[in-house]
C-alpha cells in the first residue's frame, strides 16, 4: 500500500511517541508498504523548529532525511497539480500545511497516516 505520513504522524514515530497508534506503528513497519512525507511537512517541521517548537534531537538538516532513509520513506515534492487542487479545497482545515496534504492525498490518491479526523471532511481515506 502507498500512503502518506502526516507531519504528526512521521514526529511521532521516530521519538516513539506514546500517541501514536498500534495501527500507525504496524502499518509504518510493513516493508510492502511505499511510504511518503510532504515538502510541505518538512517545510512546516523546519519553520516550527526553528522556533523550538517542536525540538529536535537533532539538526534539521540532517536529522529528517536520515530518519526518512532509515525508514525507506520517500519525499512527496508539492507539484503544481498539488497546490491547484489545494485552491478548490473548502477550508475545513484552516492550517496550510494541512490543506496542502490534503491535496496530495487527493491528487496522488494516497491514503493518509494521521490522527487528526478534519481530513475524514475531504474524503481522504484515513489510518489511524
Amino acid at each position: 500500500m502507498k500512503l502518506l505520513l502526516d507531519t504528526h504522524a512521521f514526529l511521532w514515530y521516530f521519538t516513539a511517541d506514546p500517541r501514536l497508534s498500534k495501527t500507525a506503528v504496524s502499518t509504518i513497519g510493513i516493508v510492502q508498504n511505499e511510504l511518503f512525507f510532504s515538502m510541505a511537512s518538512v517545510w512546516e517541521i523546519g519553520i516550527k523548529s526553528s522556533i523550538g517548537k517542536p525540538t529536535l534531537p537533532g539538526p534539521f538538516t540532517t536529522l529528517l532525511p536520515s530518519q526518512m532513509k532509515q525508514a525507506g520513506i520517500s519525499l512527496l515534492n508539492i507539484e503544481f497539480a498539488h497546490v491547484a487542487a489545494g485552491t478548490a479545497l473548502p477550508f475545513h482545515h484552516k492550517d496550510p500545511f494541512d490543506r496542502m496534504i490534503a491535496a496530495q492525498c487527493i491528487v496522488e490518491q494516497l491514503p493518509l497516516l494521521s490522527s487528526d479526523p478534519i481530513f475524514d471532511q475531504y474524503g481522504i481515506q484515513r489510518i489511524w
